[in-house]
């Protein structure tokens, strides 16, 4: 039975790492591969969410996958993308977070496209993100109108936002604010792109009242689309 973080805090490190041990080996493969991993990487963690990560990662993994994981564990960039899978799922708070993850990984391995430092790039880049903001990310795959209506419907509390006006209620204004600042921090990250505004009659860029290039929208960019393939929130679109 995995051990509580109270039960862990005062435990030396070899008592740790044992525990580690022995919960991971109940997961087949994966565990034995992380479990030298994880009492190294994550010695005062919950060691049940890096064994539920073993566990995604063992089922979405086929049988040439798990040979592929095995020899690429034994290079320092193999090694080191599990490390930071570890510490990422460590620290997750839903078995969806560590789906993201196990994911991530497993078709960083499927794809000879794309070698272990580009896998542990998208994976630091999924550590940016919030949960929300992964959201908000996928609102932006498909915009057509009417399109992906049980999306928004099942998040609607994170993407049906009342428009701000002057003379709304602060709590609008907050709401509006916080989707913006999601938006902006997901562009800043390469996930979105802006689309500019354009003033009809002079064909040139809009500029808004603050003397900046008045954003008209997002779209989706090539990394963000390659995120969302990555983590596994792309099967579904047509």
């Amino acid at each position: 039975m995995p051990l509580e973080n109270s039960e862990l805090e005062n435990r030396p490190v070899d008592y740790v790492t044992i525990a580690a041990k022995g919960c991971l080996g109940a997961v087949p493969f994966v565990g034995s591969l992380l479990a030298e991993l994880a009492g190294n990487v994550i010695p005062n963690q919950r060691i049940d969410r890096i064994t539920k990560f073993a566990l995604l990662l063992e089922t979405r993994l086929g049988e040439l996958e798990r040979v592929e994981l095995q020899t690429r564990m034994a290079t320092p960039e193999g090694a080191d993308l599990l490390e930071e899978g570890i510490r990422q799922a460590a620290s997750s708070l839903s078995d969806e977070r560590r789906e993201y993850i196990a994911n991530l990984i497993a078709n960083g391995i499927a794809c000879s496209d794309i070698s272990d430092q580009e896998s542990k790039h998208l994976l630091r880049i999924l550590g940016e993100l919030s949960d929300v903001e992964i959201i908000w990310l996928r609102s932006y795959a498909e915009q057509t109108m009417g399109g992906d209506n049980e999306y928004r419907e099942k998040h609607a509390v994170v993407l049906d936002i009342e428009p701000a006006f002057v003379g709304s209620p602060q709590s609008v204004l907050d709401k509006n604010s916080l989707a913006k600042s999601y938006k902006l921090h997901l562009a800043r990250l390469g996930l979105l792109q802006e689309r500019l505004a354009i003033d009809h009659k002079t064909k040139l860029l809009k500029i808004d009242s603050q003397g900046k290039t008045e954003v008209k929208g997002y779209d989706l960019s090539g990394l963000g689309w390659l995120m969302l393939r990555s983590i596994g929130l792309s099967d579904d679109l047509g």
